[in-house]
């Protein structure tokens, strides 16, 4: 399955380094619930978290870091097995 959505947070900075380097890091996903699962991991750590999805899909979705608390809520029952969603319903 192709990676189809990212998560970009802030970086802890740790000592000073060599070179100057982002102060960003963003990691890709297969699916939405696995992006925001650790979103929401990103975020309960106190960083600044943004999520998408990848070119080519659409639509497009962007999440800045203002609506990740409302994003992550939506998700709440996706990873708990056996729970019904909205979508399931």
């Amino acid at each position: 399955m192709p990676q189809t959505w990212y998560v970009t947070f802030e970086v802890h900075k740790r000592g000073t380094l060599p070179k100057r380097r982002s102060p960003r890091e963003t990691r890709t996903f297969e699916s939405e619930a696995d992006a925001r699962t650790f979103a929401r991991e990103k975020f309960n750590e106190g960083l600044i978290v943004f999520a998408g999805t990848l070119n080519p899909l659409l639509p497009r979705r962007l999440i800045p870091s203002s609506d990740i608390p409302s994003w992550i809520e939506q998700g709440q029952g996706d990873e708990i097995p056996g729970h019904e969603t909205k979508r399931d319903l």
